[in-house]
């Protein structure tokens, strides 16, 4: 089973290799580093919010969103790595023709 660090190897890889690719500067290298991490961050923050700041009805959705997850997780992940393979194939393809 893939597990959620590797995952985030995957993801974090991808974007380093897609950044390698622009030949941008030491700055909008920076810059997009920063961004990627925020973006990345979304997902564990914008929850946590939520929990925080939503009262009993938050707690209450997340709760029902955490089971469907549990209960979901195989076809969630094979959607989600399914996308992400394709773009990274995309983009390799794409290199390769140009």
């Amino acid at each position: 089973m893939i597990t959620v660090a590797t995952q985030n190897l995957a993801m974090a890889v991808g974007a380093a290799a897609g950044l390698a690719q622009l030949s941008v500067s030491t700055t909008d290298a920076l810059v997009a580093l920063v961004v990627f991490v925020v973006v990345a961050s979304l997902t564990i923050a914008g929850p946590v919010v939520y929990y925080l700041v939503g009262g009993e009805d938050a707690r209450r959705r997340l709760d029902e969103l955490k089971d469907w997850l549990g209960q979901n997780n195989t076809a969630v992940m094979a959607v989600l790595l399914l996308v992400f393979g394709v773009i990274l194939i995309s983009k390799g393809l794409g290199s390769l023709t140009a």
